[in-house]
């Protein structure tokens, strides 16, 4: 079963997101997230700091990223 890190982790591969273009998506859904805190998501799960993205992290980046690829909503 995929989790949300996994879908993160794979439209981040697909996409070629860096660190820094995952964050400025989530701002454009006023989601403020650190460096550190986006890179806890990506770290395999048996990994001490590894944090669970949850269901707002996740709907929120994808909302953001429709607003990164297709601009605002008017």
């Amino acid at each position: 079963m995929l989790t949300n890190n996994d879908i993160l982790k794979k439209l981040r591969v697909a996409l070629q997101l860096r660190d820094e273009d995952i964050i400025e998506i989530l701002k454009l859904k006023d989601f403020n997230i650190t460096k550190g805190a986006l890179n806890d998501l990506f770290r395999k799960d048996d990994h001490p700091n590894y944090k669970e993205a949850g269901d707002q992290i996740l709907r929120n980046f994808l909302d953001g990223l429709i607003i990164h690829k297709r601009g605002k909503r008017e």
